[in-house]
């Protein structure tokens, strides 16, 4: 970690800063961070947190690198498409070349109700970079259940929301939005597209949040739903006390966490905008492929490539991304039962 001299100079003019001064870099120095998806939002939260000096942070993110993230997840490099790297592993080298003494935990995994409550372990804020509601609903109730705030933002367009949410102190995501909007209801990133200046100004807000909270500086959250436009130049804000006195929510006020109470099993979600479909298998920690082993017995029935983190597999218009611990991506299908029959013909899982 920083020595004295680090300290006194990277940090400088942060600690200058009034709300933080030199016990508060300490402080964030010994915070610990969770950032649940690594794309647009994501990349750009991790590199301001490192940046600051936050101590210990812990990317989570299921997918690669492609050459359609590179205009706004900072992060990125050419190079990390080319060569599909996920996008924990890339955003954690990335790290090496901003700051060293920072500790990077790259986790390659789909965030699913079998496994979010160890990711979300020692987590003492919880950042949100996903890109569905799915995701969100899982963290909300996976949050309350731990007790961990955690710090909501979303980006489509040029149209952005942030809101932080304390359990037990503020409202949750279901208290706003009782239920998950259907699949295709909302735009997306792949639908309606996004730029680069909304992303910096929701991170932006997410940060700072988590910053006040690593400080123990609670009175200055700005309590709110916080709503951008920045195309037609709008920008709105809900206070939460408000809206909490209104709620009855399922998980605030009952406890009852949905989300996380689905059956141990074979996870197929489809990927809104790629013709494409995610197998998770169930949770098994004992289960870690040998990618050099999977990839030649399957040299003779297609084209292989694969390193460290992944294997890439194509044949007959179809292309399986396999990690590890036995999740893949299957692109060339938006049906379920085409993926799965692709999946147990070359995983065998």
């Amino acid at each position: 970690m920083d020595n004295q001299w680090s300290l006194d100079e990277r940090y400088s003019r942060q600690i200058l800063f009034e709300g933080i001064g030199r016990e508060g870099q300490e402080r964030l120095r010994e915070g610990s961070v969770v950032i649940l998806g690594c794309g647009a939002l994501g990349c750009a939260q991790a590199e301001m947190l490192a940046r600051a000096g936050v101590g210990r942070i812990r990317l989570i993110d299921r997918d690669v690198v492609e050459s359609t993230n590179l205009h706004r997840q900072v992060l990125f490099e050419e190079r990390d498409a080319e060569e599909r790297l996920p996008k924990a592993v890339a955003a954690a080298a990335r790290r090496e070349r901003i700051n060293r003494s920072v500790e990077i935990e790259p986790v390659v995994r789909d965030a699913n109700p079998t496994n979010i409550e160890s990711l979300l372990d020692g987590a003492t804020v919880i950042l949100d970079g996903t890109d569905n509601f799915e995701t969100r609903y899982l963290l909300n109730d996976a949050a309350a259940k731990l007790g961990r705030p955690w710090i909501y933002g979303a980006a489509v367009g040029a149209h952005g929301l942030q809101m932080t949410i304390r359990p037990g102190v503020t409202p949750c995501l279901r208290c706003l939005f009782r239920e998950m909007p259907p699949p295709g209801s909302t735009p997306t990133c792949d639908t309606a597209g996004v730029i680069l200046p909304i992303i910096s100004v929701v991170a932006s807000h997410q940060v700072v949040e988590c910053l006040k909270l690593l400080l123990g500086q609670t009175e200055r959250l700005h309590g709110c739903l916080l709503q951008f436009d920045l195309w037609d130049n709008r920008t709105s804000r809900l206070r939460l006390d408000r809206l909490r006195e209104e709620a009855d929510c399922p998980t605030c006020d009952h406890h009852r966490y949905d989300y996380l109470n689905v059956e141990r099993g074979q996870l197929v979600t489809s990927l809104c905008g790629r013709n494409a479909i995610q197998i998770s298998p169930p949770l098994s920690p004992a289960l870690s492929l040998d990618l050099a082993d999977r990839a030649n017995q399957l040299r003779n029935v297609g084209e292989v490539r694969y390193n460290a983190h992944l294997l890439k597999f194509k044949t007959g218009g179809y292309e399986l991304t396999v990690f590890p611990d036995g999740r893949c991506l299957i692109q060339g299908t938006d049906d379920p039962k085409v993926a799965r029959s692709l999946y147990a013909r070359y995983l065998g899982l």
